[in-house]
């Protein structure tokens, strides 16, 4: 369970890398849905770091 959580936060922070990087590139304000998106992906990042932590503490 563990090998699947850190893939999966490895993929939910490249994801947000991805677009935190288009939107630096555009030289110009993010729209609000890929503001949420970034945020959205924040909040998954967070949770998943939580649960990867209570499985190493397990």
């Amino acid at each position: 369970m563990q090998e699947d959580l850190v893939e999966l936060l490895d993929r939910l922070k490249v994801a947000q890398r991805e677009l935190i990087v288009a939107a630096a590139r555009a030289k110009m304000l993010p729209s609000d849905g890929v503001l949420r998106k970034i945020a959205d992906l924040e909040q998954a990042i967070v949770a998943t770091e939580t649960l990867v932590e209570e499985e190493r503490a397990a």
